[in-house]
């Protein structure tokens, strides 16, 4: 059922360091063309870290690892792409949908390929002024064995509450060079974090640790935008709102809701926002390239 590109299979059965990438975010998440430059800044930084990129989605009706090149150029085109979460797969291989990824189809997807790091830009987690309305990303998180590299939780969402359900879930987090939760677009939440990793190998130790403990939830690195990015707390939370108050007089719902709300808080950021977006993707697929390289060799019996 599930197709791996050639490069990818040869890198994992070589006990290669290979990473995971979403495709949700350039078929939906990020508009034309901004949508090709995330794809091509994200692909670089894991392989100048020394892994192999890997984009997850499902290929009219293939759940896949790796996206061929006219395949990629479908998706950033959009022709006809659904979203699709990890509940989504089935059907969308059974209706023989092109369907993007979300973090939780993409940890799925991946935890079957035998892959262990996977980057993201933020996490879904718990909306705003809807407290049963959740992502399936925590529940995915809560399920799959996995280092998850991101900045944070996306800011429009409840951000105290998101992290409340990563604790009951029993997801552990650790700052990478960071003492506090980022909120995404800003380095700044006010949510302190106990446990902060100052080098890659104290995470990869902090990981098989939990690994050998039995513990299958998914570990997440977290990290803040760059700094010549990142955007004050109180701009990206005066945008939120106003977008909100839009998402309510739009009458928009379901799966067009966040899509909806990151175009309006880039508009009412002037486009900082989405200059943050990609450099956080950037960075993000750079780390979780380091990582999974030390990974690797750590798996192989090297010290690095």
């Amino acid at each position: 059922m599930l197709r791996v590109l050639p490069n990818i299979e040869a890198a994992l059965r070589a006990g290669s360091p290979v990473v995971a990438l979403e495709s949700s975010v350039l078929a939906q998440g990020l508009p034309i063309p901004q949508n090709r430059d995330a794809a091509t800044r994200m692909l670089a930084a894991v392989e100048r870290a020394g892994a192999t990129p890997a984009i997850t989605a499902v290929a009219r009706g293939t759940p896949v690892i790796g996206l061929e090149p006219e395949e990629l150029e479908r998706f950033l085109r959009r022709d006809g792409v659904r979203k699709v979460s990890a509940r989504d797969i089935p059907f969308a291989t059974a209706a023989g949908w092109d369907g993007a990824t979300t973090v939780a189809a993409s940890l799925a997807l991946a935890s079957v390929a035998g892959i262990e790091v996977f980057a993201t830009g933020g996490i879904g987690g718990v909306h705003r002024d809807a407290p049963f309305d959740e992502s399936a990303d925590l529940a995915e998180l809560a399920r799959t064995p996995m280092i998850v590299v991101c900045a944070g939780a996306k800011s429009i969402l409840d951000l105290p509450a998101t992290w409340e359900r990563l604790e009951s879930l029993g997801v552990p987090v650790i700052g990478y060079r960071t003492r506090e939760f980022p909120g995404f677009f800003s380095a700044e939440t006010g949510i302190a974090l106990e446990a902060v990793a100052d080098e890659c190998e104290q995470i990869v130790d902090a990981y098989r640790a939990h690994r050998a403990l039995g513990r299958t939830q998914a570990m997440l690195v977290v990290q803040p935008p760059p700094a010549s990015f990142a955007i004050a707390r109180d701009v990206v939370e005066s945008a939120v709102q106003q977008a909100q108050r839009e998402t309510v007089e739009n009458g928009i719902s379901g799966a067009k809701v966040t899509p909806f709300l990151l175009a309006a808080v880039t508009r009412l950021t002037g486009g900082s926002s989405l200059d943050a977006n990609l450099a956080l993707l950037e960075q993000n697929a750079g780390l979780a390239g380091a990582i999974a390289t030390i990974c690797c060799a750590r798996a192989n019996g090297h010290s690095g």
